[in-house]
């Protein structure tokens, strides 16, 4: 709470930035001598508020816990909760978020954040991409990896509120479909200085976005583990976030998409793995959850100290869990 805390005292960002850039630097080498299995925290959306110095505040604090990247889920409308009535959310009892859940828009908060870090890599999780302009997206991600030096991860999905979809005039039923062709135009706006493409919802006659990224960005897609997402993710994606539901087996998932890899010509032993460690239960429980992730492949792992909690202890929980988990893996 002190080290949070500290973002209020009379010294300010620019007193901060000096410190904290040291103290990264360590943390950073630390972090790089002691595995290769990244570790990331959640932001916490509902928790955080609108206090512009609390939210850089936590994303200083994560930079100075040594976590090397801040996860931030995406909405961009809520509704109702009478919306959802009759209604069947895979994953879900009911409608987890609704029109007062507060969200702070992921790639604009990047774009914030990244003037007040150095090291931290910034990751969605995930964004709802067939709900958004493809071409939007591609300017505003690349805007987004220049500012912050190439420290954006997008990961993407399909999202599961079809009240959402339909106040962003957004056709829920295709956002499958959908999101395939926009990953392929996604990567050709990053990399081709002219971009001519005709598809079933988008039609480019040379089209640029200028500046382009400086590299192509890393596109990781974030879901379950049905057959049709395994296949997609082991086609377009450079990783998979699963975000699995009551029943799903990590160890089956696993070995199906290392079997879809293989049999798309790619290796499974360079693919990115991102998987969410609940701040539940205690250290012997992390631990355990850690190490079953590492032994199916994980490259990373992000941690969730869980809503409800004042942002501030939420950081302090999952810097506790981070050096739970430093020491053993």
């Amino acid at each position: 709470m002190q080290r949070f805390n500290e973002a209020f005292d009379h010294r300010g960002v620019d007193g901060m930035r000096a410190r904290d850039g040291q103290v990264a630097d360590k943390l950073a080498h630390v972090g790089a001598e002691g595995g290769l299995v990244k570790i990331g925290i959640v932001f916490p959306q509902a928790d955080i508020g609108t206090d512009p110095n609390v939210i850089r505040a936590f994303a200083r604090g994560a930079e100075d816990a040594g976590f090397d990247y801040l996860l931030a889920y995406d909405h961009i409308t809520g509704v109702h909760p009478d919306r959802f009535s009759g209604a069947t959310i895979p994953g879900f009892a009911g409608p987890p978020y609704v029109h007062d859940s507060p969200f702070h828009e992921p790639l604009v908060l990047f774009a914030h954040l990244a003037g007040i870090t150095s090291r931290l890599e910034f990751v969605t999780s995930v964004l709802v991409l067939p709900q958004r302009s493809t071409p939007l997206v591609a300017k505003q991600a690349a805007e987004v990896d220049l500012l912050s030096g190439g420290r954006l991860r997008l990961a993407v999905g399909v999202g599961w509120n079809f009240a959402e979809y339909a106040s962003l005039d957004a056709d829920f039923d295709t956002r499958n479909r959908r999101i395939e062709e926009q990953i392929v135009v996604l990567r050709k706006l990053w990399t081709e200085p002219l971009v001519t493409f005709k598809g079933r919802w988008h039609d480019l006659d040379r089209v640029a976005i200028t500046p382009r990224p400086a590299r192509p960005l890393p596109i990781w897609i974030g879901g379950g583990a049905g057959e049709h997402v395994l296949r997609r993710v082991a086609r377009l994606a450079d990783g998979w976030m699963p975000l699995l539901q009551s029943g799903e087996d990590p160890e089956k998932a696993m070995a199906r998409l290392r079997a879809l890899l293989v049999e798309a010509g790619r290796d499974p032993g360079s693919f990115g793995l991102d998987a969410r460690i609940r701040g539940t239960g205690g250290p012997a429980d992390w631990v355990a959850a850690a190490r079953r992730w590492q032994a199916l492949g994980a490259t990373h792992l992000c941690l969730s100290a869980g809503r409800g909690i004042p942002a501030p202890e939420q950081l302090d929980t999952a810097t506790r869990m981070k050096q739970v988990l430093t020491g053993v893996l």
